[in-house]
């Protein structure tokens, strides 16, 4: 189980590089629109289990919880193509007691372009119930050590953000 370090400080966002593969991609060579969501989860999982040494397996295994999906939002900005790099950055901008946001971003390898946004809202539940329940003290616990700081969510509208992050990608590309 976590244990949060008080002498850690621990990344907000997780980074992965990964190549858009053929057999992901429609006929105009374009990664599937259902396929950023493989790329994404699979980059996710990865990425926290390095960072944070945790998986969703030991929450099932142990607590006999897990997250389910609520709802998504995307946005496909410029389309990811065949054998191109990309990357992909994901963060939690929202956590309360049962749910939680994780925005994913998906760039090309320079980080020059947006590709793709994604919102996921997860409620987190019981196994044995299906029920949404209060995370768990230790989940809180690494849910606050890994959420983006000074993030309003509930005042944020998707559109405004996925013009805040091209916004921010220009100006990391100008420097």
């Amino acid at each position: 189980m976590f244990k949060r370090d008080p002498n850690r400080s621990y990344p907000t966002e997780t980074e992965s590089r990964v190549i858009v593969r053929f057999q992901d991609c429609d006929p105009l060579q374009h990664l599937n629109n259902a396929k950023y969501f493989d790329y994404y989860f699979n980059a996710r999982e990865d990425q926290v289990a390095k960072l944070y040494d945790f998986s969703p397996g030991q929450l099932f295994r142990e607590l006999k919880t897990s997250w389910v999906v609520y709802q998504h939002q995307i946005a496909y900005v410029r389309p990811a193509q065949v054998s191109e790099w990309v990357r992909i950055l994901s963060r939690l901008i929202y956590v309360n007691e049962d749910t939680t946001v994780t925005e994913y971003i998906m760039t090309d390898d320079g980080k020059t372009h947006l590709k793709n946004v994604l919102w996921v809202t997860s409620k987190y539940v019981s196994v044995a119930t299906g029920k949404r329940i209060p995370h768990h003290d230790w989940v809180r616990e690494l849910l606050d050590a890994i959420i983006v700081p000074n993030v309003d969510f509930l005042s944020l509208n998707f559109n405004d953000r996925i013009h805040e992050i091209k916004q921010q990608v220009i100006k990391a590309h100008a420097l």
